[in-house]
């Protein structure tokens, strides 16, 4: 059952998340195309053990957007440390997915003392090193798809391409629904963001125990660029999720959780 949405005003804004259970804060950032409803699997398996709190993004769900047309991933980090300060969490563990892999680290690389982990799964390296050309053309193709299919058929176009071949319907009509609940505005600002991000500055900051995991069978962000996002964080550990398309958190909730609550089960 997922749970109903709460909000907080944080930092002079609407903040919405979910949360399930009781214990250690796990703080859940979900993708550029995606909302808190995703983490459906994680809500319900991890929270036997955790408090476990599934964002919606600045511009997503129930939280109100960021100022301006351009925010930068700072913003969003802060918008993370807004509601550890509105729900009077102190240290916590952070996941981020994809797009919220990059907020996740930025904000690792700003309040280290503010964590106990951090995980990136599947994690999207930002475009902010790529050539100008290509970084303008991919940016324009995302904000030409949600003009023009808006979210229900961008949803129908391309949530397959999250998955992997042999993921479930269920999986399929969960990633479907979720992508369809996007507020264009919202989507733009982040895909902007995420089109002047480079998450390898923000890595070699990162001080706090990682954990950084990707499916086998992501085509969005593949193993090679997960495992070089590793590389440059001192210590961190790699977990690869066999058989797994780019949303692995939906596509299999227990091959995903199961790393995962061993990682954070050695740092409480």
């Amino acid at each position: 059952m997922l749970p109903d949405i709460k909000s907080v005003s944080a930092g002079g804004r609407e903040i919405a998340w979910r949360e399930a259970g009781d214990g250690a804060a796990v703080l859940l950032l979900h993708g550029v195309g995606s909302g808190s409803a995703s983490w459906e699997g994680q809500l319900d398996g991890l929270s036997t053990v955790y408090r476990v709190i599934a964002w919606d993004a600045p511009g997503y769900g129930g939280s109100a957007a960021l100022d301006g047309e351009t925010p930068v991933v700072a913003d969003y980090a802060q918008a993370v440390a807004d509601l550890l300060d509105a729900l009077d969490l102190d240290r916590i563990h952070l996941v981020g997915h994809s797009l919220g892999a990059l907020i996740a680290a930025a904000f690792a690389a700003r309040r280290a003392e503010s964590l106990l982990t951090l995980t990136l799964a599947d994690p999207s390296a930002g475009y902010g090193t790529s050539g100008d050309d290509l970084r303008v053309d991919r940016l324009e193709a995302r904000i030409r798809a949600i003009e023009e299919l808006g979210p229900t058929g961008m949803a129908e176009r391309r949530s397959g391409d999250v998955l992997s071949p042999n993921a479930s319907q269920f999986a399929v009509a969960k990633v479907r629904e979720v992508m369809s609940r996007l507020r264009p505005a919202g989507y733009k600002q982040a895909a902007r963001m995420m089109h002047s991000t480079d998450i390898y500055v923000d890595a070699r900051a990162v001080t706090v125990p990682t954990l950084v995991m990707c499916g086998s069978a992501d085509l969005v962000t593949p193993e090679e660029i997960a495992r070089s996002i590793a590389s440059e964080i001192p210590g961190s550990e790699y977990q690869t999720l066999v058989g797994l398309g780019h949303a692995s958190y939906v596509e299999d909730p227990e091959v995903f959780n199961t790393p995962l609550q061993e990682f954070l089960g050695r740092h409480p």
